[in-house]
């Protein structure tokens, strides 16, 4: 009987299909009754905006809007020729976060003193009319905020100032593009590592790598959860289809997640693959400068699967896996799939 109504269904999307693919009003009835396969994505992105616009004032979304703000503020600021004002659409929004983002006990002052001097910098090249109350806020901001970075040893004004500065004092890899190549072809998916443990300061250096991965306006929409113990570890590797045969010889799987709670519209709902995909590829290669191998596991959108691996890692409703890594010391003898790659041919068309 379960096989019969599987075919029928399978029949009955069959036929229906290519009206959806004709017409998008019917697109959205098809998905809306028949196909279910979007209800948790849109369930989630749901869940987000209502975490965003129902928490605005707190300091979890005030670090998101800063985050993005001055980020904004700092690609104004090195626009050239650059405005005389600017900003000025969001610059209200920035400092009710900043005075928000303030109100935490467990501030992170690394991103308050990244938000102070590039507001600082922002307010001393921008001509705003002597009416005008945002310079006098931003003051006001100013002389809370300097105590609590001198207290964190973050001096305003110092030479580590985090503000837009020339390309050319940016740091340099004495690495050439073969040295590179190298390493991107060194990089493959192991599925046999060796029964060591994976040091926890190898995975911290790892993340940091990959924290410096470009992200939409630097939200960083993403989180790594590491099962390391058992019992989560064997659970947490074989949840995914794609680790049949090997999950139990994991000794470290990193669950990337993103956070959908970071966006106020339906439009950046993708955004957490991207930027999570972004990071991930430093971080596998910041694994191998260290002897550490990886696996990414795919995680497809199925909903028996989700339900597991939220009700495991105790995930929020706008919470969604983008995908499973699988980390370890990997064996010297083990075999490694060829996997030929695609040519510059075959990827790359000019316009």
């Amino acid at each position: 009987m379960k096989k019969l109504i599987h075919a029928i269904y399978a029949r009955l999307d069959r036929l229906l299909l290519p009206l959806a693919a004709r017409n998008r009003k019917f697109a959205g009835v098809y998905y809306a009754f028949f196909n279910p396969h979007f209800r948790r994505e849109m369930h989630a992105t749901a869940a987000g905006r209502q975490h965003y616009f129902l928490h605005e004032e707190s300091s979890s979304i005030a670090t998101v809007i800063i985050r993005r703000n001055i980020h904004r503020l700092e690609k104004g600021l090195s626009m050239v020729p650059r405005k005389a004002l600017f900003a000025t659409d969001y610059i209200d929004e920035t400092l009710t976060a900043l005075g928000n983002m303030l109100k935490d006990p467990a501030l992170d002052t690394v991103l308050l003193k990244y938000a102070h001097d590039v507001l600082e910098s922002y307010f001393q090249v921008t001509q705003w009319p002597a009416t005008a109350s945002q310079p006098g806020l931003y003051q006001q901001l100013s002389a809370q905020i300097k105590p609590q970075l001198n207290q964190a040893g973050l001096h305003c004004g110092d030479s580590r100032q985090a503000a837009p500065a020339p390309y050319q004092s940016r740091p340099r890899a004495d690495i050439s593009y073969a040295d590179f190549l190298l390493l991107c072809q060194q990089r493959c998916s192991v599925r046999t590592f060796l029964p060591t443990p994976v040091p926890k300061s190898m995975l911290e250096q790892a993340v940091s790598a990959a924290a410096q991965a470009p992200s939409a306006c630097n939200r960083q929409p993403f989180r790594y959860i590491a099962a390391t113990d058992q019992p989560v570890l064997n659970k947490l590797a074989n949840l995914p289809m794609g680790t049949a045969g090997y999950a139990n010889g994991l000794p470290c799987v990193l669950a990337v997640v993103g956070d959908l709670s970071a966006y106020p519209f339906e439009r950046d709902r993708h955004v957490i693959y991207i930027d999570a995909s972004l990071a991930n590829m430093q971080l596998m290669l910041a694994l191998e400068t260290m002897g550490l191998a990886s696996c990414s596991i795919n995680w497809p959108d199925i909903e028996n699967y989700e339900i597991k691996i939220a009700k495991l890692l105790k995930l929020q409703p706008y919470e969604r896996v983008v995908m499973l890594i699988a980390v370890g010391y990997p064996d010297p003898d083990a075999l490694i799939p060829h996997s030929e790659k695609k040519t510059p041919a075959g990827l790359l068309s000019y316009v």
